[in-house]
């Protein structure tokens, strides 16, 4: 399969998780129905996105035994007969005691086929601006993330992850033929970096504590934006096509196994 339809579902996200997942089910099936095949949500997609929201909505993540989110996106999944990208939930180790926020994917027939726990935590504070502090609350992940898919391997990040460019490089290096980061960009930062960085995100909400910057966008290999919206909550699709994705890289490589010696660290990565 050298070409399929992607959708990057733009959700608003209120206070009650019920209500999220019904709508972000409505959004999958809809983004089914108009033939996309890869589906993804943002990050947080079921509770509001904020420090003071991740513990009391944290869930277990157990591919044995599914939680009230996992269930859902397992069910979306198979239903709609696609690959379902599951945005973020928090997430926590029972074990430990630890939250992470954590994005799970799902195979069309309703199998989680990989988890990401977020690598890089968001820490800013701008003066006068924004202050928000993930590591108050949430531990980082330790470790890269990619998925196999009918199309080829896709590497996986979160939001902030996307700041860190050396895991695009390892993926691609890796063999993966795109990155994907649902995330939720704020009011500050988005206008400033967001089409450099791009991802999937949730819709603005006004009336929340979080005001997401939304935007969802496809970015081409050329870093052309080939599909976008605005803060409203919609599904922006895109059609992609791998044949002209190798052709740009066959066209202007960017890494070598001949380099590897320079980059060690990167070389090694698993």
């Amino acid at each position: 399969m050298n070409s399929f339809k992607l959708a990057l579902v733009q959700l608003k996200v209120g206070a009650k998780k019920a209500q999220n997942l019904i709508n972000a089910r409505k959004m999958v099936m809809t983004a089914s129905s108009q033939g996309a095949k890869l589906v993804i949500l943002p990050e947080c997609f079921n509770s509001p996105y904020g420090t003071q929201y991740f513990e009391e909505n944290a869930e277990k993540i157990d591919s044995k035994d599914l939680g009230e989110s996992t269930s859902a996106l397992s069910q979306m999944a198979k239903e709609a007969q696609i690959y379902l990208v599951g945005g973020s939930i928090p997430e926590i180790e029972p074990e430990s005691g630890k939250i992470f926020n954590t994005c799970t994917v799902w195979n069309d027939n309703g199998e989680m086929i990989a988890k990401h726990r977020k690598v890089h935590l968001f820490d800013i504070d701008v003066p006068n601006k924004i202050r928000f502090i993930e590591s108050e609350v949430l531990s980082p992940g330790e470790k890269l993330t990619s998925f196999q898919s009918p199309w080829g391997k896709i590497g996986l990040g979160i939001c902030y992850d996307v700041r860190f460019p050396e895991m695009a490089m390892v993926a691609a290096r890796q063999g993966c033929f795109a990155m994907l980061y649902p995330g939720a960009f704020n009011m500050t930062t988005g206008p400033l970096h967001w089409e450099a960085l791009l991802r999937a995100s949730p819709a603005q909400d006004t009336s929340a504590t979080y005001h997401a910057w939304g935007h969802s966008s496809v970015i081409n290999p050329k870093g052309e934006v080939t599909a976008t919206c605005g803060f409203e909550e919609t599904i922006v699709y895109a059609e992609i096509d791998k044949n002209a994705i190798e052709e740009i890289r066959t066209s202007i490589p960017i890494y070598t196994q001949r380099r590897f010696d320079l980059y060690p660290d990167v070389s090694k990565s698993n």
